[in-house]
């Protein structure tokens, strides 16, 4: 495993296994400079979404980089005020043209909006036909969504993008387990918990075990356990760190230790509750 690993979505497209998170990256130079950084330090994978507001930064850094536009992963998000049939068909056009691309890698659908999440997939899966995104997800969905998403897709989601730690790990279980039976694949977003929990002294004991920082090990473990993992920094030398997770593995005994930190920790929203 390295930067340049992959993995295999449902339909055969192939995601770099670490990319940058731009959430709550301030439209502008910092986020075009943050995003040309890690393009720099080796990532291939960018994940932003209509509601944080930095797409133009985005597409400016894609095309600043004069890497192929197929060798970036490119991930977008429809918001929850963009839903519905025709509204999300005009959003994903709206954030193409933002970014000045033909096409994103991954169109996510970012909240489980009732009543109109399932006529928005209708037109994810129309606007995946159309080659506007290369595959289509979810975001934020738990059991009780995928199973009336399931039900009526066409499509199964390629991607869960969802808040995933040590510690919400069990909170979630029921979640991870379906999305495994059905081919979706977990991405990790909030991998470093905000920063709430980099200070734990069970953390940092283990961290210390492996010469890592604690977040490496954050990131390490996400990545052990297959997911893709969105690590979230604008400073150049913490996203060059960030990255640095693949001289080391964790083992067998340490991930079930990390595995029992679960507190059930939600950052922001907890989906668990939306109907």
């Amino acid at each position: 495993m390295n930067i340049n690993t992959t993995i295999t979505l449902n339909n055969g497209v192939n995601i770099p296994i670490i990319g940058l998170g731009v959430f709550q990256s301030p439209a502008g130079g910092v986020t075009k400079q943050a995003i040309l950084d890690s393009l720099e330090a080796g990532y291939r994978h960018i994940d932003t979404a209509r509601i944080y507001g930095n797409e133009v930064d985005v597409g400016k850094a894609v095309a600043e980089s004069r890497l192929p536009r197929e060798d970036i992963f490119v991930t977008t998000k429809l918001w929850n005020a963009d839903q519905g049939y025709e509204s999300t068909l005009d959003a994903c056009e709206i954030s193409l043209g933002k970014m000045g691309l033909d096409y994103v890698d991954l169109y996510l659908m970012h909240w489980p909006v009732e009543g109109r999440r399932l006529e928005s997939w209708t037109a994810m899966e129309e606007l995946l036909d159309k080659d506007r995104c290369r595959s289509i997800g979810v975001s934020n969905f738990m059991v009780h969504h995928l199973e009336e998403l399931l039900e009526k897709a066409h499509v199964v989601p390629a991607i869960n993008q969802i808040e995933m730690s040590p510690y919400n790990f069990l909170q979630r279980k029921e979640t991870l387990d379906l999305c495994h039976s059905t081919g979706i694949v977990i991405e990790a977003y909030s991998p470093l918990t905000k920063g709430k929990k980099l200070n734990d002294p069970r953390l940092v004991e283990l961290a210390a075990k492996y010469g890592k920082t604690t977040a490496q090990l954050l990131i390490r473990w996400a990545l052990e356990k297959q997911y893709v993992v969105l690590p979230k920094s604008v400073n150049k030398d913490r996203i060059i760190e960030n990255a640095n997770v693949f001289d080391f593995t964790i083992s067998e005994g340490d991930m079930d230790t990390l595995d029992t930190f679960n507190e059930d920790l939600a950052t922001g929203w907890d989906p668990t509750h939306t109907p």
